[in-house]
């Protein structure tokens, strides 16, 4: 067994006794462990927090919601350094044997290096998060970048491991990568095209945080809520989660309605089918109960109507002034009330405007009240809307 300096120090206090040797060795580790446990709680409990909390001082406002990701960093570079003692005091404080020495160091550098990527993986966090209190982090969004440094970062670890374990050089373990090539492209596929994704996607800015975006093959129809390396994850309207490929978005098609949000409105178009023989040349005693009952002249101008203008007419010309005087209607975008092609169901008159209000309650609201109340004065114009005969009927009409 190798006899360390603090152990020859130890060795006198021991030197009238039996078991020397196994007393003078049992209390130079005690000394050594108990001199590692001292540091790291010295670094977890006063100096590491003490400049953490310097840190918050000078920059309070960014690194208040860091707090989490600095205390476990605080604990991963104590570690760090704890292992770093240990292989500096090792051959001085702790006795071992020659067999013992080699296996021993190897586990603690093991550690070291697993701490080393943990730390890079913390600091890539912190950067990724401070990243994401910008305002321009949720057009250009970095989690995908964040993922692949810290994969790349254990890929390093894993081969710096395998090469202290084999007595190797890491360039040794990298040259016989070469040879499993096709088995890592295999492995890795979902990654690589999940990494292409994710830049083409920042660079193109196709999809970020809380985008409403609807992915038909997947059955996703939501708020994207992560945008990760390998998967985004979309929070579904009945609050289900979709998770889907990052690669989908690029090599598939899918719906973002970004575009609705950024504008001045959110579309309605929806069509009402006439029935064809209720449609009508409008003589003088409808145009008057229409003015009586509606107010027609308030919403059109009559004076521009042909001499012969049929009921459908008058209706398509009420129902555009209706839209163009509701508040919750955007003005500055296309409005029109038009006619389509006729069908065996009639012929669709079809609404086209925009809602100022773009939430999805305000906006089926006013889609409802518009379409209730357009139903509703049908009658009044004499017509009728198609629709289609349907269920049981009652024997005593027959």
């Amino acid at each position: 067994m190798t006899q360390g300096h603090l152990q020859s120090l130890i060795s006198p206090l021991f030197a009238d006794s039996e078991r020397a040797e196994f007393l003078t060795a049992l209390t130079a580790t005690g000394i050594g462990v108990l001199g590692i446990i001292l540091i790291y709680f010295f670094l977890t409990s006063l100096m590491l927090p003490g400049l953490q909390s310097l840190v918050m001082r000078v920059a309070p406002s960014t690194t208040a919601a860091l707090k989490p990701l600095l205390v476990k960093l605080n604990r991963r570079l104590a570690g760090f350094i704890c292992s770093v003692a240990f292989l500096a005091t090792f051959h001085n404080v702790f006795p071992a044997s020659e067999v013992s020495v080699d296996i021993i160091q190897s586990c603690v550098k093991i550690i070291l290096i697993i701490y080393g990527g943990f730390i890079v993986s913390s600091v890539v966090t912190i950067g990724g998060a401070i990243y994401n209190q910008f305002a321009f982090s949720r057009e250009v969004p970095i989690q995908g970048l964040i993922q692949l440094v810290k994969l790349i970062t254990f890929i390093i670890c894993g081969i710096l491991i395998v090469a202290l374990l084999l007595e190797r050089s890491p360039t040794y373990i990298i040259s016989g990568f070469g040879a499993i090539a096709a088995v890592t492209m295999l492995v890795f596929k979902d990654t690589i095209l999940g990494f292409v994704a994710s830049i083409q996607i920042a660079a193109n800015r196709l999809v970020t945080y809380g985008d409403w975006i609807q992915v038909d093959s997947y059955g996703a129809d939501g708020e994207v809520i992560d945008l990760g390396l390998n998967t985004v994850k979309v929070r579904n309207w009945d609050n289900t989660i979709t998770t889907l490929p990052t690669y989908t978005l690029v090599s598939g098609s899918f719906k973002n309605w970004r575009g609705m949000q950024e504008s001045g409105g959110r579309r309605i178009k929806r069509s009402l089918n006439i029935d064809m023989n209720s449609i009508r040349i409008a003589d003088d005693d409808l145009q008057q109960q229409l003015e009586q009952t509606l107010g027609l002249s308030e919403l059109i101008n009559t004076a521009s109507l042909p001499e012969q203008v049929t009921n459908l007419g008058l209706f398509r010309r009420y129902a555009e002034g209706y839209l163009k005087q509701n508040e919750r209607i955007n003005r500055d975008l296309t409005l029109m009330v038009r006619e389509l092609q006729p069908l065996n169901h009639g012929l669709p008159i079809e609404f086209y405007c925009f809602s100022a209000d773009k939430r999805w309650i305000s906006y089926e609201h006013l889609q409802a009240e518009i379409m209730d109340h357009l139903l509703a004065v049908l009658p009044i114009f004499e017509l009728r809307p198609y629709q289609s005969v349907t269920g049981q009927f009652n024997s005593g009409a027959l």
